[in-house]
């Protein structure tokens, strides 16, 4: 989860120069939504509290890695980047937590998929205002930019989601064979 949070910091810097993309797209929208990947298993296999306490860890981790090795503290572009992905990560993160947990029991792919699209959008609005709201930079564009990346990706998520799903026994499934 750190790994993702920090390379997705520095990733964000730098805007996708190809197909003109530059002033709708940066890297950081390719990395960033493994961390709901990560979220969501997590929360199916280990339960919800788990989860939150992952989220905790990978968020710490991540404002600690991002702040010794991907932010440039005389650029205060960098410096609102790290405190933008912290707040917006921690959000969205728990709002996908919560919502993931009350809709675990319906079809497997709403959970993830609704979870991920709602935490996606608290993420990217949060973290382009914070980061970039003021600075001449046109983040309104590229957070709309940034968040159909997003959920193009959230929706691609949703093939090793399944393939991993098989593999993870679910957090209610071993509660019930322990208490048996």
């Amino acid at each position: 989860m750190a790994c993702v949070i920090v390379l997705s910091n520095y990733l964000v810097q730098f805007p996708i120069k190809y197909f003109s993309l530059d002033n709708l797209l940066t890297y950081g929208a390719l990395s960033y939504p493994i961390a709901f990947l990560i979220t969501d298993l997590s929360n199916r296999k280990y339960g919800k509290n788990i989860a939150k306490k992952i989220v905790y860890f990978g968020f710490v981790f991540g404002l600690i890695l991002t702040l010794c090795f991907a932010t440039n503290y005389l650029d205060l572009i960098s410096v609102r980047i790290a405190i933008g992905s912290g707040t917006a990560f921690l959000v969205a993160q728990l709002i996908d937590v919560h919502i993931y947990d009350r809709l675990r029991k319906k079809i497997w792919f709403i959970a993830p998929l609704v979870s991920s699209l709602v935490g996606s959008c608290v993420d990217t609005f949060l973290f382009f205002s914070i980061s970039f709201y003021g600075t001449g930079i046109n983040w309104v564009t590229l957070s709309f930019g940034d968040l159909f990346v997003k959920m193009f990706i959230t929706i691609t998520m949703l093939i090793p989601f399944r393939l991993l799903l098989s593999h993870i026994k679910e957090i209610s499934n071993i509660n019930r064979k322990i208490s048996v």
